[in-house]
């Protein structure tokens, strides 16, 4: 590779714009009065040293990663409930700036290890000096829980270099099924929390008047 920023400045690009798009969503919904999927929207690009590491991991040269690697930008969608996960596949899927190309969901197909996430690669077009390139893209879409849960297995991961012990690995499996089991109780509850959420808002909006 001749020139890495060159090749992942339009990565960035469309993580940007993605991260405007979605955080708008999230805006509107709660200038509505109808309750919001999203919580928080976060993004990155991944570093040269991962792209490096991945693509020797997976045999992909370079020449191939723009079409081979779907997770160079990488979008994060974090929602309260399980079932806003399917709010959010759905409006993701109705979008016509971009387009859908795969789907995984580890939410009701976990991994091994206990990861939960709902996983999307989209087709998504950057406009640039050069003209306009098709870039892919990977959604996540995940609880908070299960985003609390990936995040300390994938610090984890890094501190073992993807060896993690077998008894740490088996308390992170056990930690996965209690965080889903948190998620599972708060969507049985998520009229009360609601409720609890706009009253909090509300006497939020009247104190500042």
């Amino acid at each position: 590779m001749g020139n890495w920023y060159a090749f992942l400045s339009p990565y960035k690009q469309a993580v940007e714009e993605l991260k405007v798009k979605l955080r708008s969503l999230r805006e509107q919904y709660q200038q509505s009065s109808q309750h919001t999927p999203i919580e928080f929207v976060t993004g990155r690009v991944k570093p040269v040293t991962s792209i490096l590491e991945k693509a020797q991991r997976k045999n992909i040269s370079l020449d191939d990663l723009a079409t081979e690697m779907q997770d160079i930008a990488g979008v994060r969608i974090v929602c309260q409930f399980v079932n806003d996960i399917d709010t959010i596949v759905e409006l993701v899927r109705s979008r016509i700036d971009f387009e859908v190309k795969e789907e995984r969901d580890y939410i009701k197909e976990k991994k091994e290890s206990g990861y939960r996430s709902y996983h999307m690669v989209v087709n998504y077009p950057v406009h640039t000096i050069d003209g306009k390139k098709d870039l892919l893209v990977e959604i996540q879409v995940r609880t908070m829980a299960m985003n609390f849960w990936a995040t300390i297995e994938h610090s984890l991961n890094y501190k073992y270099s993807g060896e993690i012990p077998a008894d740490i690995k088996a308390r992170l499996q056990r930690a996965a099924e209690a965080a889903f089991q948190l998620d599972e109780e708060m969507s049985k509850i998520k009229g009360e929390v609601r409720e609890a959420q706009r009253i909090l808002i509300r006497n939020r909006e009247t104190s500042r008047n």
